[in-house]
């Protein structure tokens, strides 16, 4: 049995009639770059993540870029993050000018440790970025907490998040500015590449607004260098068909990674993903810590079972940001499990056959790799 770790194809069967329609109708109207779909689905975001304003970009990436941006953050400046995220976290921060600061993780969440901040915090710094990892909501209060003492900004990276909440309230909408993106096996993807950024500030977001239209609030009008950023109407037409399943889907999500949960049980060697007291994680992965990591997850794909690494290489590894002088053995947390983290298949169209054959294949492998050991 193949089993993909996503399948967009099952998706298609309950949402692809409708699409095809939307965006057949986007072709006809020849409205194509910041048209209706575009300011509809930007409406129809901010209500249901809960914040006043949100503006449709390119990706993800273009959503961190210009939520720095805006907050006017560049040369000289300091971001603390995360080193166990996609490259876009850090790289995001290096196209702006400033340096990336990166602190460990909580080994149980894989996300940020709030914790381990402070202690990086310099008067340099002038941001936080927490990542809501795998669709794991970070320990906001806190963080929240340590920028308002220090003065500095937050920046939500929700981009494997959207849906996901922490004590009653989604993510997004703590921080000045929320980062999402619509990649298409994200919880909510388009058929292409798509972002947005989430505030409550009419000046950020209009700031936003004019940096994604090459600078200008009025057109034909610059007034500082911008970037082509622009959602467009195909993508948002697809969101909007695909948005008022968001919640169905994580349910789904979450209903498979219990299952999960209860067929890993009984085997102490492989670790299943922790969610926080008071947080509502949506699974953008299910993320598993087993040993030997390497050579289950070659066999695993032998097997047929489509399983992903992320991430293998923490960013303070990487070779773009040797610069920072953060070394082997400065984030030992993130070190560790970067080297035995493996995110199995899931999506919503999961089925229970799918999962038992997943589970009992690692299972099996893992049980093999120690007697070889």
């Amino acid at each position: 049995m193949n089993i993909p770790i996503f399948n967009s194809k099952r998706q298609y069967k309950q949402i692809g009639e409708a699409a095809e329609k939307a965006v057949c109708e986007v072709m006809r109207s020849g409205s194509y770059i910041l048209g209706e779909n575009t300011k509809e689905l930007e409406k129809e975001l901010a209500n249901y993540i809960g914040c006043k304003y949100t503006v449709g970009l390119n990706s993800g990436t273009d959503a961190l870029h210009l939520a720095l941006r805006a907050l006017d953050i560049g040369a000289g400046d300091e971001v603390i993050t995360t080193a166990f995220t996609f490259v876009a976290t850090a790289e995001t921060i290096g196209i702006v000018g400033a340096r990336p600061v990166f602190v460990d993780i909580n080994p149980d969440t894989f996300n940020i440790d709030p914790d381990k901040i402070e202690a990086a915090i310099t008067p340099k710094t002038k941001a936080i970025i927490p990542v809501h990892l795998y669709g794991q909501p970070c320990e906001m209060d806190k963080i929240m907490d340590i920028a308002k003492r220090h003065n500095l900004h937050v920046i939500e990276d929700c981009c494997q998040a959207i849906g996901s909440s922490y004590k009653g309230q989604k993510v997004g909408t703590f921080g000045d500015i929320g980062c999402y993106s619509f990649y298409p096996t994200k919880n909510l993807g388009t058929m292409g590449d798509g972002g947005l950024i989430t505030t409550n500030s009419e000046k950020l977001r209009d700031r936003v607004i004019a940096l994604r239209n090459h600078g200008g609030a009025v057109r034909y009008h610059h007034d500082e260098i911008g970037v082509n950023s622009r959602l467009d109407e195909i993508q948002a037409a697809i969101l909007r068909v695909k948005l008022p399943y968001i919640d169905e889907w994580n349910k789904a999500r979450r209903e498979r990674a219990y299952i999960y949960n209860d067929l890993f049980a009984k085997y102490d060697d492989i670790k299943t993903p922790v969610e926080l007291h008071d947080t509502y994680c949506v699974y953008h992965q299910y993320t598993v810590k087993v040993p030997n990591r390497d050579e289950i997850f070659d066999k695993m794909h032998e097997a047929g079972i489509g399983t992903m690494l992320y991430y293998p290489i923490p960013l303070h590894l990487q070779k773009v940001n040797a610069y920072l002088g953060q070394g082997k053995g400065s984030l030992p947390n993130t070190e560790k499990d970067t080297e035995c983290v493996m995110s199995l298949p899931m999506f919503p169209e999961l089925t229970r056959e799918e999962q038992e054959t997943v589970a009992n294949t690692l299972i099996k492998l893992v049980e093999e790799s120690k007697v070889v050991a």
